[in-house]
């Protein structure tokens, strides 16, 4: 999809512009415990299958940690069978009737265990999914009710790896961490009450080898997890890059910073390295480490359970389930530290997405809101002042009149604030001070749809998206008819063009729209902007990058689209805006001349010096071509 873009600050661009804002700060984890209990207040709407999940898990990990009891009994018999053989006892026989009884009733249990298994995994995959949907969709409405601002100071990279990385890294620990914990903790519950049942001093013993586990998961969890935070924020720098390195690759090549760009990405690249690499080498120490405390628990139990045997205070085949249940013992802490590094980088991401979550967001509509239901389009600045930071004025104490119809177009100098009066009209930011009226109401007072609705734009940088000439002229108004598409684009002169496609208004624009000429393009959005059928109009310099014939075109479709309506023109070459009804002079945010081109041509004030300069420049170009 592409995106027209502005170099000033609160661009009214269709996306954001590149580069963090100076008072951007990149997220850090403040408060883990506070996002894993607020994440896990997601949980709560399902608590019937989660309770359904705990129940399953329960049954599958009984009949799991049965059989290790069975297995015993049955190594039990066979040593026994094979001992009176050794003694010579007359008619000494090893029961394998009893042992296929075992091992019959062993495969129903696994059988057992796997079915409630597999029921486990199917309902909480269906949980996961729908938290993660609900995320997303959170995450989709939030953004719609963000200011622009929010998308000003932020990278498109940054706001979609929070808005795709993050979430799908969300996803993932849901439908692995959650039923690997579950199950852990039901497995080592079952475990303990099973090894009680077999011997108290040999439990006792394989319990003391925990603490060991535990203080080592914590110390290395402790620093892991700041590396995991970095990673996440590494990755969104990263994105932003390869983002603008490909929408603006041209650009690139035509100024030869090929290598730049690269030495940049390395350089990223290189960072996200060392993060990632520091935060999966801390959680993969702890896999060696509980390994290592479960080999001194064999040990322990082997030592102590052989001395047992010898004393007949234990059988045999009870010492074998005892080492079966030793080794299930340690793999919930095995699990917990497989999943560690999922469960940190499932805090990080979830508190980035939190933090989408939680930005301020547009000031609400007033409860007395209205929609202009027949809007004329009479416009007006009553004392306005504005500014981007507190101790930069901007905009100071503006005041213009635009009647219903009229022309309005704004010139000035590179960050005159002619783009800011553009996105205070149309409320994409609030007034210091002052008010701005439409139709005589104020637009505080103005439902923000409705708001919206009253404008159609034209822009210098056209923005089409992936998809057919029709949808994109319809676009419009969700509503329009192929009629009238097929009208508005006959009223700004793009019908011909679009028949000689061969699929005509079928054709599919890709991403860039590269397969349309820029002056094909820009007269689909004056069709669009047709179809809309908008009171106010805002113009930017449609025809500054086509050649001749085509802004002839584009102008005779303009002049068809500001039939009738209230038109702000930003205007860049002062040739195009002669006819303007009135024409506001700005500079340094105040509008310091304003009137007639005649009339403040007579003034020879500011407008004049900029008309000059231009015209200046031309002769001396035309002279350099003559030459």
């Amino acid at each position: 999809m592409k995106k027209g873009t502005r170099t000033s600050p609160g661009s009214y661009s269709m996306g954001p512009r590149h580069g963090h804002h100076p008072g951007f700060q990149a997220p850090k984890v403040k408060d883990f415990k506070g996002t894993l209990f607020r994440f896990l207040g997601y949980l709560k709407p399902h608590k019937g299958t989660l309770l359904i999940v705990f129940i399953t898990a329960i049954i599958s990990t009984i009949f799991s940690i049965i059989a290790p009891k069975l297995l015993g009994k049955v190594t039990t018999k066979l040593f026994e069978g094979l001992m009176l053989k050794i003694k010579g006892v007359p008619d000494a026989s090893i029961d394998f009737g009893y042992i296929g009884h075992l091992l019959l009733l062993l495969l129903i249990f696994y059988l057992i265990s796997s079915l409630f298994l597999y029921l486990m995994q199917y309902l909480m995959s269906g949980v996961a999914q729908k938290i993660v949907y609900i995320l997303r969709r959170q995450v989709n409405v939030k953004l719609s009710k963000l200011p622009l601002q929010y998308f000003d100071d932020r990278t498109h990279g940054e706001v979609l790896s929070r808005a795709v990385n993050d979430t799908e890294n969300i996803s993932n620990t849901l439908q692995q961490g959650l039923t690997t914990a579950i199950t852990s903790i039901v497995t080592f519950i079952g475990v303990i009450v099973m090894m009680f049942s077999i011997n108290i001093l040999l439990t006792i013993l394989l319990i003391l080898t925990i603490p060991l586990s535990f203080i080592g998961i914590k110390m290395i969890t402790g620093k892991s997890q700041g590396h995991f935070v970095e990673q996440q924020r590494q990755i969104g720098h990263l994105n932003g890059h390869v983002e603008e390195m490909f929408t603006g690759h041209q650009v690139v090549k035509v100024f030869g910073r090929e290598k730049q760009a690269i030495e940049t990405f390395e350089n990223m690249n290189n960072k996200l390295y060392q993060s990632a690499w520091r935060a999966q080498f801390l959680s993969g120490i702890m896999m060696p480490l509980i390994m290592f405390v479960s080999n001194i628990g064999y040990v322990l139990i082997s030592v102590v359970g052989g001395i047992l045997v010898t004393k007949r205070t234990i059988e045999v085949g009870d010492i074998q389930a005892f080492i079966q249940y030793a080794r299930q013992f340690t793999q919930p802490l095995t699990q917990i530290a497989n999943i560690s590094n999922l469960i940190q980088s499932t805090m990080a991401s979830a508190e980035r997405v939190f933090e989408i979550l939680d930005e301020k967001e547009e000031i609400p509509d007033d409860k007395e809101a209205i929609i202009l239901k027949s809007p004329k389009g009479d416009v007006t600045f009553d004392h306005v002042a504005f500014r981007y930071k507190d101790d930069e004025p901007l905009i100071e104490d503006m005041s213009i009149e635009v009647k219903a119809g009229q022309s309005v177009a704004i010139v000035g100098p590179t960050g005159a604030g002619k783009t800011t009066v553009i996105n205070l009209l149309m409320r994409f930011y609030e007034l210091r001070s002052g008010h701005i009226q439409i139709d005589h109401v104020d637009i505080t007072k103005i439902k923000r749809q409705s708001l919206h609705q009253l404008f159609g734009m034209v822009l210098q940088d056209t923005w089409l998206f992936n998809g057919t000439i029709r949808e994109n002229i319809g676009y419009g108004r969700k509503d329009a008819r192929d009629e009238e598409i097929i009208a508005a684009a006959k009223v700004a002169n793009a019908d011909h063009f679009i028949r000689t496609l061969p699929d005509g208004y079928d054709t599919i624009l890709n991403e860039e729209g590269s397969n349309l000429s820029q002056g094909q393009k820009q007269l689909l959005t004056i069709a669009r902007a047709l179809l809309a059928d908008p009171a106010i109009l805002i113009l930017d310099e449609a025809t500054s990058s086509v050649d001749t014939r085509t802004e002839v075109q584009i102008q005779l479709a303009m002049n068809k689209l500001m039939k009738n309506r209230t038109s702000f023109i930003i205007a860049h070459r002062l040739s195009t805006i002669q006819d303007a009804d009135l024409i506001l002079v700005m500079d340094q945010g105040k509008v310091v001349e304003q009137g007639t081109h005649e009339s403040l041509l007579e003034k020879n004030g500011f407008y004049a010096d900029l008309y000059q300069s231009q015209f200046s420049k031309a002769d001396r170009s035309s002279i350099g071509l003559s030459l």
